[in-house]
């Protein structure tokens, strides 16, 4: 019998949550969902409505392939990102169209190194990531292990406030690959905190990619894009990218995106992308830039209600005993520290903590090594959530 090509351990973090999740409902437990990554229901009206009418439209370019561009609607990369910013982005930027962001994260390492071989005939690539993924979405640090990239996680935790310095880039790294707002903290990285990283790399010749897919999902008045800072380093080599998943309410299945940064970065990119993808749906793109442009008091009312959200679900957690690692400046995530007791019984990580909310109370979050993810894109506000999740954690008792 064939047997699997790839190292053991791969096993999706999430999907390993759902399972757990299926068995506690089959066995009769309510389930209440703190642990989902994305928007509850379909995405806004207005977006819907705009690209059902761009999809009937007859111009061959709305149907045809966009490759690494949008002919189907024109300039939408540079207007998508400009939309996120709090002031126009200066000119001599590029600009690069995308599916999503997920799908690109394979290429950033791609687009750093080249592959070679060493001594030994194995194949190697001179290009070392940093990446934000101790605790973070995990998708970076997992494209560079099957592309035998060498990296490492920056250090981000409590202590910091899960802003790492740039004295935690290791020697001999080339590439930063980053992700603030940060998920699953919700921290926010600001202007000055973005100039110190972006001084830094460019003193010593490091890329810098950032995932800001929760940049327009930002509370946090202080908070800034590395894009409205790294436009001013000319020599600096970096790429900033958006996305709709979370934009437009429920536009995770959408896959539309941009990125921006200097145009060497850029161009490494889009040549990878020119030769194993051929872009995005058109029709989708119009639907996701007609929304922001004539619905964003949708779209800002969506950021306001999972703000508000997460500070209920701090006051309820809080109360019962929680411990909150950071306060978070956007999107609908708040991490968690897990406790050393729960139950009546001792807790050893968070993994633990978890399975047995679920198996004992129903309410689910996601673990991440000492910490634990709860979400708000369910409707906490009502009553039944609210008693649900305040009974869950009294009858937890947790302590520390």
């Amino acid at each position: 019998m064939q047997e699997s090509k790839l190292p053991p351990g791969g096993q999706n973090l999430f999907q390993e949550i759902k399972k757990r999740v299926t068995a506690a409902e089959a066995a009769g437990q309510k389930i209440w969902r703190l642990g989902i990554g994305q928007p509850s229901g379909p995405a806004l009206i207005s977006a819907r409505i705009a690209a059902c009418q761009a999809v009937m439209k007859d111009d061959e370019s709305m149907h045809e392939y966009q490759d690494n561009g949008s002919p189907g609607v024109p300039g939408f990369a540079q207007k998508f990102v400009n939309l996120h910013q709090v002031r126009l982005l200066d000119e001599g930027l590029a600009y690069l169209p995308i599916p999503g962001i997920k799908p690109m994260l394979g290429l950033i390492p791609m687009a750093c190194g080249h592959v070679g071989f060493n001594d030994r005939g194995l194949t190697y690539k001179e290009v070392k990531v940093a990446t934000m993924t101790s605790p973070g979405y995990p998708t970076p640090a997992v494209q560079c292990q099957y592309q035998c990239v060498e990296n490492y996680a920056l250090r981000t935790n409590t202590d910091n406030n899960f802003l790492f310095s740039p004295r935690d880039i290791t020697k001999g790294t080339t590439l930063l690959m980053l992700n603030y707002p940060h998920n699953p903290s919700g921290q926010v990285a600001t202007a000055d905190y973005w100039e110190d990283i972006c001084d830094y790399c460019d003193q010593k010749n490091i890329r810098i990619f950032n995932d800001a897919a929760y940049a327009m999902l930002t509370y946090n008045k202080d908070a800034a894009t590395l894009a409205s800072v790294a436009q001013h380093f000319p020599n600096l080599s970096w790429c900033e990218a958006y996305s709709a998943s979370k934009v437009i309410a429920n536009g995770t299945g959408w896959r539309i995106g941009a990125m921006v940064g200097s145009s060497d970065f850029i161009g490494d990119i889009a040549t990878i992308k020119g030769n194993t993808d051929s872009g995005f749906f058109a029709p989708a793109a119009y639907g996701v830039l007609k929304c922001m442009q004539d619905d964003m008091e949708s779209v800002l009312k969506n950021r306001d209600m999972y703000r508000d959200r997460n500070f209920l679900l701090h006051d309820l957690l809080e109360f019962r005993g929680m411990k909150l690692t950071v306060v978070p400046g956007a999107g609908f995530f708040s991490l968690w520290l897990a406790p050393s007791e729960a139950f009546g019984q001792k807790i050893q990580n968070a993994e633990q903590f978890n399975y047995l909310m679920i198996e004992k109370t129903g309410v689910v979050g996601v673990h991440f090594g000492p910490y634990i993810r709860y979400s708000v894109t369910s409707p906490i506000e009502q009553p039944e959530w609210q008693e649900a999740i305040a009974n869950a954690f009294e009858q937890a008792n947790v302590k520390y």
